[in-house]
């Protein structure tokens, strides 16, 4: 039964596989921003989450200001 969840939520294989996907994505990410700014590894992983953050702020801002008056 629960492997009959699992594929209900799109989980199981298929969600191990996007996981691998995104954890290798976002290695390849962190290993190019140390080795461009010549950083430790841990400097790089910091600098990456700030770029997301700061993605996600804007992203924010953005649907604020397009989506302020609907709500």
């Amino acid at each position: 039964m629960p492997s009959i969840m699992f594929a209900a939520r799109g989980g199981g294989f298929s969600s191990i596989i996007g996981w691998f996907i995104r954890v290798v994505i976002y290695d390849i990410c962190i290993t190019g921003i140390s080795d461009v700014l010549h950083v430790p590894r841990m400097v790089a992983l910091f600098i990456f989450l700030g770029i997301l953050g700061v993605i996600a702020f804007f992203g924010y801002l953005i649907k604020q200001r397009t989506a302020g008056d609907i709500e």
